[in-house]
């Protein structure tokens, strides 16, 4: 064994016992899975952004910079779009086996992947199960011819295609379980018709606004998927359909006639409490809302949370409170942050519900939130 192949063997094990040791791992199998696989085979180059500029450089694994970050549980972004967003990553190892574990998978199961990115994912339930079960699709036929042969090279050879993840992979149907790492505004049914009676789809759901969602494990019973949000909170960047994109247009936020009141809801629930940002989406919040920071003029330390909407309208609030409440400047024909209040105020009637009390029950036809039980009457449709 080459010093190389002991130092990858080396590292993927002590990640293996730091997932452990960190609660993220409970199962043997898949410790087994994740000491077994090379990371930096699969991620060869990722991208980060540099603190002075924040453009994002590329970082070979050969380097002990990089080698190091591919045995951390670090998200890794492989590929950029032409305006240098992130398109692809590889994803936080803790956050892979955390889902794998909530997907509960067993001997004997059939896998759908939607989403191949580098194939590390791939390359855990291949280990686990076999190259025979494990099936992956990705729209980018790069990428996927990319992680076919990252997979071989390290004995990896589950089925790969290029296919919209919508659409599933048919042709090998049916399965016992389907994971999703990227988020969809609405679970395609085509899973729903791929997934044997009883199985288990895992899926990160998004409806609009950034980070408005979460994963929720969907179980097949007859003519519907149902079930509830899990505790791990995650957000995956969306799954690419096979159409073209086109970005929303924004129009110059409108400055004039300020309305100014004050709010006792979190002034940045996107990241302080999710679910009410979640709510805030069924409550009136208009589409393409995007969200921001203000800071101090003289130091740029952030003082206001921001939001703007398509139309020209615009939110502000201030992040510090006065005797529990903060200051609200409003313009534009639209209110941004009422739908958050209103979304607050039914999460204090619901007793400040988390996300396990939170489901979605999803037909052919209609796909439906609520809290506590399929049929209460605290339901809103995607």
């Amino acid at each position: 064994m080459s010093q190389r192949e002991d130092s990858w063997t080396a590292r993927a094990a002590r990640l293996a016992e730091q997932l452990e040791n960190d609660g993220a791992l409970h199962d043997p199998l898949w410790k087994e899975a994740v000491a077994a696989t090379p990371r930096h085979e699969l991620v060869p180059t990722f991208y980060r952004q540099s603190p002075e500029h924040h453009e994002w450089e590329p970082v070979d694994t050969a380097t002990p910079e990089g080698f190091d970050a591919a045995y951390s549980p670090t998200t890794l972004v492989t590929s950029l779009d032409e305006r240098d967003h992130p398109l692809s990553s590889s994803t936080k190892p803790d956050l892979v086996v955390r889902m794998l574990e909530l997907l509960g998978v067993r001997e004997g199961h059939r896998v759908l992947a939607v989403g191949t990115g580098s194939g590390y994912t791939t390359a855990l339930l291949a280990h686990r199960l076999g190259d025979r079960s494990v099936y992956s699709v990705d729209i980018d036929p790069a990428l996927v011819e990319a992680a076919r042969g990252r997979l071989a090279r390290v004995g990896c050879h589950p089925t790969l295609a290029c296919r919209d993840g919508a659409e599933g992979l048919a042709e090998h149907a049916p399965y016992d379980r389907i994971l999703a790492t990227c988020s969809v505004p609405r679970v395609p049914w085509p899973w729903a018709d791929q997934l044997v009676s009883g199985g288990t789809i895992l899926v990160n759901v998004m409806p609009a606004a950034f980070n408005a969602g979460g994963l929720v494990a969907l179980h097949h019973c007859g003519d519907r998927l149902e079930g509830r949000f899990a505790d791990q909170w995650a957000s995956f960047m969306g799954m690419r359909g096979a159409g073209p994109t086109v970005p929303g247009q924004h129009r110059a936020p409108d400055t004039g006639n300020p309305r100014t009141r004050t709010t006792n809801a979190p002034p940045t629930p996107w990241w302080d409490n999710r679910v009410v940002w979640l709510l805030a989406q069924f409550h009136g919040l208009p589409d393409g809302v995007t969200i921001g920071m203000r800071g101090e003029a003289q130091t740029g330390h952030p003082v206001a949370a921001t939001m703007t909407a398509p139309d020209g309208s615009a939110a502000e609030i201030a992040l510090a409170a006065t005797n529990g409440h903060h200051e609200v400047t409003e313009t534009g024909p639209t209110s941004l942050w009422e739908p958050v209040e209103r979304a607050h105020r039914t999460w204090l009637t619901h007793g400040k519900p988390d996300w396990p009390r939170l489901g979605l029950t999803v037909t052919e036809h209609e796909q439906r939130l609520w809290i506590d039980h399929p049929d209460s009457p605290s339901h809103w449709t995607l």
